[in-house]
């Protein structure tokens, strides 16, 4: 495939992540959003459905997961493919357990880790980990 269609491609991925942020609210049942962007350290828990929010959270895990999969196969090549579902996987097999525990016990002294816990879920931070990583790897093949 042509670099520029990739990087072009890639960019759309970007734009798809983004949408998926700015259209959160319509997309995904997530009480939680308006929750903690208020002063939640000392704020009642709102009431929601506990099976309704896993739901949401693993399918909006899964979305942004497979387009960022994507645009780090586009930027790299398919051999990462393997390695970062691996990982998206795994942080997903780590993380959905504890994020469950929290929302189940939803004590005020737990919001700070809950907030965070659901950040991981919901924000495609792993590839701002990853990208590097993998031109890092690409670059030291290189100079060998």
């Amino acid at each position: 495939m042509n670099r520029y269609l990739k990087y072009f491609l890639a960019l759309l991925g970007l734009l798809a992540l983004a949408s998926v942020r700015s259209f959160q609210e319509e997309l995904f049942y997530d009480p939680l959003i308006k929750f903690f962007k208020g002063n939640y350290s000392g704020a009642l828990a709102p009431d929601f459905n506990y099976w309704k929010l896993t739901l949401h959270t693993v399918l909006r895990y899964l979305l942004n997961s497979s387009i960022s999969i994507t645009i780090i196969v586009l930027l790299f090549s398919k051999s990462v493919l393997k390695f970062s579902v691996t990982i998206y996987g795994i942080l997903l097999l780590v993380l959905l357990p504890i994020f469950l525990l929290l929302l189940y016990s939803m004590s005020t002294d737990l919001y700070f880790i809950l907030f965070y816990v659901r950040r991981f879920l919901i924000q495609p931070l792993l590839i701002l980990l990853l990208i590097p990583a993998f031109y890092y790897q690409q670059n030291i093949k290189k100079a060998d």
